[in-house]
């Protein structure tokens, strides 16, 4: 018997497309979005509704659309499940948890925790208390740069550096600016703390050494943790190649998936022991120096190409539903995800050209090539079930863009080269 529920996701953008699809695929449901502004991935769509406000992903719109939209199911006789897909989302969400709840299924941390893990410094104090491993870190701050004292690097060139509050920083512009910054010298260094203070930027950076090694280096982790903060769900997942695009460093474009029980051990323990709840996400590298992976953060949701979890046969929208509506989850084992490499499927967010011209060539790349001759691949958005000729050609275009940013930016940022 199928469940009855009402889903509503809050975001336009890849992954709010992943979790309608998985709406769909499980359950045969179309999904309410509620959004910003309309995105590329969501639209044409007949598996999703679109409702736009512009200014959403902040206060007061996102609350005073929230009390409108409460209205309309205040008498909803079946569950409403909220979901945010980005950081601006899921910490509006939680900021107004008390009251949502009143109306909505909201399975999302509390305000405090989910700011404390989304600032990366806080986050970094916290995996140093649980033992989650993560690379050398010094923290800058603005007075440090208004009084041009400590700025000095304790790590050898290249170093890392990125901003310790993710969701300030997409307030944050400036030419050059971008998700994250590899950095070669000392000029290049203090030109870029003073561009990110000089353009409004007022919480502290992350100075980091750098983790060597190319994209194949770095791995990915989805989770799902019940309403009683237990995990069910983690799903390991390994980059092949990454976005070089300026504003988009680190966004996956290729992922294998891959089984680490020691990996599972040390990420559940820290879940289960700081009262987690929902979906989240960790990003980390493989450091060949030390044969350990390194944490470089936790974002309070499921990352931007989490469908390959769904792609591979773990369909997370199955877990919200069985924890808030059926119950059957609460007795359910942990699902340690990939240990049947038969079962696997490659997941691109790019064309399989792109993804064959440009990942670094190794063991892992001839896997991936052996799964698409054998047509185990997929993408997020590109689902027989929803398709017609204006998603089509809107789709060929957005991947078929990638091309000339591959071409313009790769060699410039350094695409094999990294460093979170």
């Amino acid at each position: 018997m199928t469940p009855k529920f009402t889903p509503i996701i809050l975001g336009s953008d890849m992954n709010a497309y992943g979790m309608a699809r998985a709406f769909h695929n499980e359950y045969d449901i179309k999904v309410h979005c509620i959004a910003s502004a309309p995105l590329a991935p969501t639209r044409y769509s007949k598996i999703v509704t679109l409702e736009f406000h512009s200014g959403f992903d902040e206060d007061p719109v996102f609350i005073d659309t929230m009390h409108e939209v409460a209205k309309r199911y205040a008498n909803h006789t079946e569950p409403v499940i909220l979901l945010a897909m980005g950081d601006a989302y899921a910490e509006l969400m939680a900021k107004h948890k008390e009251f949502l709840e009143q109306n909505f299924v909201c399975p999302v941390v509390d305000y405090d925790l989910l700011r404390k893990l989304n600032n990366k410094e806080n986050f970094y104090q916290e995996a140093e208390a649980h033992g989650l491993p993560f690379p050398k870190t010094k923290i800058i701050t603005k007075e440090m740069y208004e009084k041009k004292q400590d700025l000095d690097v304790p790590f050898t060139y290249p170093v890392a550096l990125k901003p310790a509050n993710s969701v300030e920083w997409l307030d944050i512009h400036f030419e050059g600016r971008k998700k994250a910054f590899v950095i070669h010298s000392e000029t290049e260094y203090l030109d870029i703390v003073g561009k990110i203070y000089d353009n409004g930027y007022q919480s502290h950076l992350i100075l980091q050494e750098f983790i060597p090694g190319d994209d194949s280096n770095m791995r990915t982790l989805n989770v799902y943790v019940s309403k009683d903060h237990q995990v069910k769900l983690m799903c390991l997942g390994h980059p092949l190649l990454e976005d070089p695009t300026p504003a988009a460093i680190g966004n996956y474009v290729a992922i294998l998936p891959e089984y680490n029980q020691g990996v599972y051990d040390v990420v559940q323990k820290f879940l289960e022991d700081i009262n987690m709840t929902g979906y989240c996400n960790f990003d980390m590298k493989y450091d060949s120096r030390d044969n350990t992976f390194k944490f470089f953060e936790i974002n309070m949701r499921q990352g931007r190409s989490s469908f390959f979890v769904t792609l591979t046969g773990y369909n997370l929208a199955r877990f919200v539903v069985d924890d808030y509506v059926t119950g059957v989850l609460k007795d359910a084992p942990t699902i340690y995800a990939n240990k049947i490499q038969s079962q696997h499927m490659l997941w691109l967010g790019v064309p399989v050209k792109l993804f064959k011209d440009y990942a670094v060539d190794n063991e892992y790349k001839r896997q991936a090539e052996a799964l698409i001759d054998s047509g185990q691949y997929g993408t997020t958005v590109f689902y027989k079930k929803d398709m017609n000729i204006r998603r089509w050609v809107l789709l060929k275009y957005m991947f078929h863009n990638y091309i000339p940013r591959y071409k313009k930016y790769f060699e410039e940022n350094k695409g094999r080269d990294i460093g979170r």
